[in-house]
């Protein structure tokens, strides 16, 4: 695998873990709260974004960022890489039957949201290849920490 492949891979694991933590949160509050299906994914999708550019942003200010830079890093980074994963993962929990249905004890809940996840993965991965190989995405981050160590 080139080195290329592996900050690909590693920048969308960054990616999933944000995007997990606010997916799994927002679909729990949100069938826990009775929402329906849109309320659901917004507010799924807007703590994946939230926690997607929380994690970059503390990462970037680690290494000795300014505030505004570590902002501007997180926003440039990670956008593309979240929208790509948001948009795969909602659609395959929207099309999987039943899986927007299920409640928070159900298998089918946790399945589909897992199996959601891993697809989105698989499909990121690429695009994060792409965008590194051309200098944007998480080629920002990587030279932010190249520049302070």
């Amino acid at each position: 695998m080139t080195d290329s492949w592996k900050t690909a891979v590693s920048a969308t694991l960054h990616c999933l873990t944000g995007c997990a933590i606010g997916e799994v949160l927002g679909m729990v509050l949100a069938t826990w709260w009775g929402w329906g299906n849109g309320a659901s994914i917004a507010l799924a999708v807007a703590l994946a974004f939230f926690f997607g550019y929380l994690l970059t942003f503390t990462g970037v200010r680690r290494s000795g960022a300014s505030v505004r830079t570590a902002i501007r890093t997180a926003l440039a980074a990670d956008t593309v890489s979240i929208l790509v994963m948001e948009l795969v993962d909602n659609s395959t929990l929207l099309i999987w039957p039943g899986a927007m249905d299920a409640h928070l004890t159900s298998g089918l809940f946790w399945g589909t949201l897992v199996l959601a996840l891993a697809v989105a993965f698989v499909v990121t991965v690429p695009v994060n290849k792409w965008m590194i190989d051309r200098g944007r995405g998480h080629a920002a981050v990587h030279e932010m920490h190249h520049a302070h160590h």
